[in-house]
């Protein structure tokens, strides 16, 4: 079959099209025939082998052990494992695998779900990993309704679900993200929108109840002021910690919550069929919709990640199949 595959790790030119065999799935997986498969930081991360806190957690120390990239997929059942009972062949699912930039991947079930009736392939490709990111970021914040909560990155992949999923639980949203994403995070349900190019968010002036920082850069003590004394603020993601962990804050922030009046705690997203669910009827009932910047078909993987490293891309980009 055709895939997206690396044997090194550095930049979008170590990524080829290649062939190699159709996978089999084990007791717990579905075969999944691929149609469209989305792209997320992790995909940089595996491509890159940054920071090298992740060769040494197991992915390989000198080169990838899974050659074929791509995590979030979307596509149709084509075999099923012998312990699986939740798909059948011919069913369309989205979830997460191990080489989803590939004309057929293996996914586990619980990994998995049943594809929201009311997106395509295309937008369902986008959710598995970004969604569910936003989902549990919000969740370890408590967040309830009537909050005012400050989404950082709110243009992005994991903040445009974020501010969506925020406006579903009844907080007062505001998105923080650069002038070309303000009219998008508007769109999307924001009640205000921070432009970060002309204005700083932590002014003194506006304080939250709850900060969901998916950008990655800025400094606990400055985000600390754009907090409530009683205020929350959730990191996701591992950005901005160096090439050696890659978690730098998240490695501080628990140590200086027990120290401070506001909680400052880490996300460590988990990947569970449970909010693959939990988002799948928010999609379904209209709460939530994917969005989509840019798609790109299976040849184009490289000049897909280029795109996405520029950070310009409102929302995700996916590649087809």
């Amino acid at each position: 079959m055709k895939a997206t595959v690396q044997d090194q790790y550095g930049s979008a030119d170590v990524l080829e099209l290649g062939n190699v065999d159709k996978p089999v799935p084990k007791d717990n997986e579905v075969l999944v025939s691929v149609r469209a498969a989305g792209l997320d930081a992790g995909v940089w991360h595996l491509m890159t082998g940054l920071p090298y806190l992740l060769r040494l957690a197991g992915f390989g120390l000198r080169r990838p052990k899974i050659r074929v990239r791509g995590r979030e997929v979307a596509g149709r059942v084509e075999a099923v494992g012998k312990d699986v009972t939740q798909f059948q062949p011919g069913d369309e699912m989205f979830g997460i695998c191990e080489g989803s930039f590939a004309e057929y991947a293996c996914a586990r079930e619980d990994k998995s779900a049943l594809k929201p009736a009311t997106l395509t392939f295309e937008q369902a490709a986008v959710v598995p990993i970004s969604a569910p990111t936003a989902l549990q970021g919000l969740r370890l914040g408590n967040v309830q309704a009537g909050q005012k909560v400050l989404v950082i990155g709110a243009g992005g992949g994991v903040g445009t679900f974020a501010v969506q999923l925020a406006k579903a639980f009844g907080a007062e949203v505001t998105g923080v993200c650069s002038t070309t994403k303000a009219d998008l995070v508007r769109s999307i349900g924001a009640d205000d929108v921070i432009d970060y190019t002309r204005d700083d968010f932590a002014d003194g002036v506006r304080h939250y109840d709850l900060i969901l920082d998916t950008a990655g850069n800025r400094s606990l003590s400055h985000l600390r002021r754009a907090l409530t004394p009683k205020g929350t603020l959730v990191i996701v993601g591992g950005e901005g910690g160096g090439r050696w962990l890659g978690i730098g804050r998240q490695l501080r922030a628990p140590m200086l919550s027990p120290f401070v009046s506001q909680t400052l705690r880490p996300l460590m997203a988990k990947e569970r069929q449970e909010h693959l669910q939990a988002v799948r009827e928010l999609i379904e009932a209209g709460r939530v919709t994917p969005v989509i910047d840019r798609t790109y078909p299976l040849s184009e993987v490289p000049e897909a990640i280029r795109y996405w490293e520029e950070g310009h891309a409102r929302g995700k980009v996916v590649i087809t199949l």
